[in-house]
C-alpha cells in the first residue's frame, strides 16, 4: 500500500489534493498533517483509509510518520527545508509548492550532497505546474516564440482569496523576468503590466517569481518571459456565480507554417484556485507513483515539464472541468 504524507493535509489546498488523490484512487493511505489534527477528522471519514498526525514545522523534528510514507506533499511554508531534508534523508518523495525563483538554490544544493533516490519535484509555478504544461503544449505549434506573457487573476470571493492577499506583500516583491534574453530582477511594485481580461477590459499587474518563468524559457527559448498577479473579479462572479480561477496565456511568434501570430489562451476552473492547484499537484502525484499506467518515476530532480507527459495533462485538466479558450490573430510579434 502506497502511503501519501500531505503537510497541511486539512487545510485549503491540502484537502483538496486529498479529495483529488480518492477521485482516481481508493487504496493509497493518506496521512493528513497539521497543527491541529482534530480538524481533519471529518476529512477522514470522507476519504476512508486515511489519518490525522501532528506536524509543527517550527518545532524542527522528524515525523514519525515519514518513515514508512512513499510521498511527501508539502502545502504549508517549510522555511528551514525540513520536509525535504527528511525527504532527501530517507530516499522519500518530495512535492512543495511554496518555493519560488530564488528560493531553490539551499535545494539543489542539498541534493549535491544528498543525491535524491526518489523524485524531488518543486512546484512553485501557478497552479502547480498546470500554467506551464497548458503553454508548454501550444507552443509546440510555434516555429518560434518571441514572447510569453503569463497572468493568474485572484478573485477576493475564492476561498483562498483572503490567505493569497494576506500573503501578496511578499510575494509581490523582486521578481524574475525574462527581457530581450536577459534575465532581470525587479522591483514588482515599479514594473506593472496592462493585462486584458476575457471581457475587453484591462487590470494592472506587477510580476511574481513563480517557476514558470524559467521553465518556459528553458522548454521555449522565448526571449521574452513574465508572469503577472492582478486582483480582480472573476469570470465566474461577473456571469452570477460562484468565483472561478482564470489564467491568461499570450504567445506571440512565428507558427509552423511561417505566419506571424498572437494566441491568447484563457483557463478557466469553476470550482476555483484550490481545485486548480490540486490538480497541477495531483498531475506530479500520479506519475511519481506510476499511476498513469507506466513505472513509478525514478530518483532525481523533476519539475513539471519533465516529468508528466503533455498528453496525460491535457486529458486530466478536460476530465476536471478545466475550461479552455483560445483566442489567435495574424499579425507581427510586438
Amino acid at each position: 500500500m502506497q502511503r501519501i504524507y500531505i503537510a497541511g493535509g486539512y487545510g485549503v489546498i491540502g484537502s483538496a489534493v486529498a479529495r483529488h488523490i480518492r477521485t482516481i484512487n481508493q487504496d493509497a493511505k493518506i496521512i493528513l498533517a497539521g497543527r491541529h489534527p482534530e480538524k481533519g477528522s471529518l476529512l477522514v471519514q470522507e476519504l476512508g483509509n486515511a489519518r490525522t498526525a501532528f506536524l509543527d514545522i517550527r518545532q524542527g523534528l522528524s515525523p514519525t510518520e515519514l518513515e514508512q510514507a512513499d510521498l511527501i506533499v508539502s502545502t504549508i511554508q517549510d522555511p528551514a527545508d525540513l520536509l525535504m531534508q527528511e525527504a532527501l534523508a530517507k530516499g522519500i518523495a518530495h512535492i512543495g509548492i511554496t518555493k519560488l525563483a530564488d528560493e531553490l538554490t539551499p535545494i539543489l544544493f542539498a541534493m549535491q550532497s544528498h543525491p535524491p533516490q526518489a523524485p524531488i519535484v518543486p512546484l512553485g509555478h501557478s497552479q502547480a505546474g498546470i500554467l506551464t504544461l497548458v503553454a508548454y503544449q501550444e507552443a509546440k505549434s510555434f516555429r518560434s516564440i518571441q514572447s510569453i506573457g503569463l497572468a493568474g487573476h485572484y478573485d477576493e470571493r475564492d476561498p483562498m482569496g483572503p490567505m493569497t492577499l494576506e500573503e501578496t506583500e511578499g510575494f509581490i516583491n523582486r521578481a524574475l523576468i525574462r527581457e530581450n534574453g536577459i534575465w532581470k530582477w525587479v522591483e514588482a511594485t515599479k514594473y506593472p503590466r496592462s493585462i486584458s481580461l476575457s471581457n475587453g477590459s484591462r487590470v494592472e499587474g506587477h510580476p511574481m517569481s513563480l517557476l514558470d518563468v524559467p521553465s518556459l524559457a528553458a522548454v521555449t527559448g522565448a526571449p521574452n518571459i513574465r508572469f503577472d498577479f492582478a486582483i480582480h473579479d472573476s469570470i465566474g462572479t461577473r456571469a452570477g456565480g460562484t468565483a472561478s480561477q482564470d489564467l491568461y496565456i499570450d504567445l506571440e511568434g512565428v507558427l509552423l507554417d511561417g505566419r506571424s501570430a498572437k494566441r491568447r489562451i484563457t483557463l478557466t476552473d469553476p470550482k476555483g484556485q484550490a481545485h486548480f492547484t490540486a490538480l497541477g499537484i495531483l498531475l506530479s502525484i500520479e506519475r511519481i507513483l506510476g499511476w498513469d499506467g507506466s513505472p513509478p518515476a525514478p530518483g532525481g530532480f523533476y519539475l513539471p515539464e519533465t516529468l508528466v507527459p503533455l498528453v496525460t495533462a491535457m486529458t486530466r485538466i478536460e476530465q476536471f472541468g478545466i475550461q479552455i479558450r483560445r483566442e489567435e490573430r495574424d499579425g507581427e510579434p510586438s
